[in-house]
């Protein structure tokens, strides 16, 4: 810990919002125990005016976790923020290739802005740039600079610093705690790899990578470092399982066949064809730094920003979005390991080569819309299971026992399929209901389950901080989320070779179509191998 930063515990929150917690994974610890946990750590967060400093709410810079943000776009912002609010973080250095507000997307051209402005007490902030979009490190320190020196009025205040290549920064700033990475998805293993081999806690948005072999080299890096604290943000907002497993477990639908999960991603564009305009890389935008261990190619706005994650090489696709959020607690609950077969469905787009038609061989952009069915062994009680992912707006066939009254399935949701019966419930398993077999009550403790869910990451960092100083994991951990990361990048390679894919865990290997095994891999540019940065 640091001996040289001041800082105050004002916190600056909603008094009316609602905050639930995630159930534990494969924590040794209870609910009740980790309601307990969380209720002792997020003592900070009262509302209340500043005190004097030294006060009643003083934070002595001794026991702030100090971070570097790597990752300024949109996103990042909007999560930096909260973080700012935590009084036991000191956010001291950001990072990002990209240095000003330009070429920025958001989903509307003020939300972020007027974000960051009630966050600064500042209604006449603008981002600069093309002063559109918030985005960039100047953006990301003046925000961490004016947050500290100017809401909390930290005494002495040291500066953020910035930089725009993230291996300077870990050069420099060698006592930090720790790091958040929330980065395109290509670049999170070898990012994540870089700061747990230096001994840094790490957060980091979803995947953890976006190539299967990266994932589990990520995985097995933490595991050999008990001492570095891992945390995969999405757990924070997983429903529970409680009230569908016990159902399940009483023989509500008979014997479990099918999960059935779908949602309404993508909700950026995915483009049929590479980019065929070069226009000059922005102003203070360092491309070569942003496509970091991925391959040369030419700059195009739509590699960046917001449509990253519709490209193989950059994203992980709808799943990789989404699929975090809602299958973990499956995963978890129904003790899903790896996969034996993978078979997808997916949209193609068609050109012409003078008059004449021909389908695009796409194997560089996710589909417009895909489905894929995974196969997942018994394991102890539970019988064979598949596993249905959906996005682009499909989703299964409406059940007839919603059909015969006129009703549909919702746009997101989520359905367990028994041989004598239906279970469906929203995307995050939320409000389930038995729609067909024997009709039960949920448990009594069915309300308090689905409330103990985190829906803000600023509420779960208390828990990540107090994991940080006692060096005791928490739940969420990169290792908990191992067979989750094999699903998202076994379906990015599915749709790829649009061939049903036959998977041996053991080896790590495609068996039936070997070409398809280059898909689980990366080939790294010159100074970004895992072993270098």
């Amino acid at each position: 810990m640091k001996k040289d930063l001041t800082g105050d515990a004002t916190i600056h929150a909603d008094q009316n919002e609602k905050i639930t917690y995630p159930p534990l994974k494969n924590s040794s610890i209870n609910r009740r125990k980790f309601i307990e946990l969380t209720a002792v750590s997020t003592v900070g967060f009262t509302i209340i005016p500043r005190a004097v400093l030294g006060g009643k709410n003083f934070i002595a810079p001794s026991d702030k976790i100090t971070l570097a943000y790597i990752g300024i776009g949109t996103q990042g912002i909007r999560e930096l923020l909260p973080m700012l609010a935590v009084p036991e973080i000191q956010v001291v250095s950001v990072c990002d290739p990209s240095k000003d507000a330009i070429g920025y997307r958001d989903w509307g051209t003020d939300f972020l802005k007027n974000e960051i402005r009630r966050t600064l007490q500042k209604p006449d902030w603008a981002p600069g740039g093309d002063n559109i979009i918030p985005g960039g490190r100047e953006n990301g320190k003046a925000i961490v600079d004016g947050y500290y020196s100017n809401v909390v009025k930290q005494q002495n205040y040291k500066a953020c610093t910035a930089y725009e290549d993230v291996r300077e920064l870990f050069e420099k700033e060698k006592d930090i705690d720790a790091v958040k990475v929330i980065t395109p998805d290509h670049l999170h293993g070898v990012l994540c790899m870089a700061a747990i081999k230096r001994g840094k806690h790490v957060l980091v948005h979803k995947p953890i990578s976006n190539r299967l072999v990266e994932g589990k080299k990520t995985i097995e890096m933490a595991r050999n470092n008990p001492k570095v604290i891992t945390h995969l943000i999405p757990w924070d907002s997983n429903g529970s399982m409680d009230t569908v497993m016990a159902w399940i477990n009483a023989g509500a639908i008979g014997k479990l066949k099918e999960v059935h999960n779908w949602t309404n991603r993508p909700v950026w564009p995915q483009y049929p064809d590479l980019p065929k305009d070069k226009p000059p890389v922005p102003e203070g935008f360092n491309w070569d730094l942003w496509l970091g261990p991925e391959a040369d190619r030419p700059y195009s706005p739509d590699y960046t920003h917001m449509v990253f994650r519709g490209w193989y090489d950059f994203g992980g696709g709808s799943m990789a979005d989404m699929g975090h959020y809602s299958l973990w607690t499956v995963f978890n609950a129904l003790k899903l390991t790896s996969p034996t077969v993978i078979e997808p469905h997916r949209s193609h787009v068609c050109g012409f080569r003078g008059a004449v038609p021909y389908r695009i061989n796409n194997d560089f952009s996710f589909p417009m819309a895909s489905t894929v069915r995974f196969s997942y062994p018994a394991n102890g009680n539970r019988p064979p299971v598949d596993l249905f992912w959906y996005d682009g707006g499909m989703r299964p066939p409406i059940p007839e026992e919603l059909s015969r009254d006129n009703k549909e399935l919702p746009q997101e949701g989520m359905m367990f399929v028994g041989d004598q019966g239906k279970i469906l419930a929203g995307f995050n398993v939320q409000n389930p209901q038995i729609i067909s077999g024997k009709k039960m009550e949920a448990p009594a403790n069915a309300a308090a389950a689905a409330s103990n869910q985190v829906q803000q990451t600023s509420a779960a960092l208390p828990l990540f901080v107090n994991a940080c100083k006692t060096g005791k994991q928490y739940p969420g951990s990169f290792s908990e989320a191992e067979y989750l990361t094999e699903a998202v990048n076994l379906y990015a390679a599915a749709l790829r070779t649009h061939k049903l894919l036959k998977y041996d865990a053991a080896t790590m290997k495609i068996t039936n179509v070997p070409d398809a095994n280059k898909y689980l891999t990366r080939e790294y540019r010159k100074g970004w191998e895992p072993d270098k940065i």
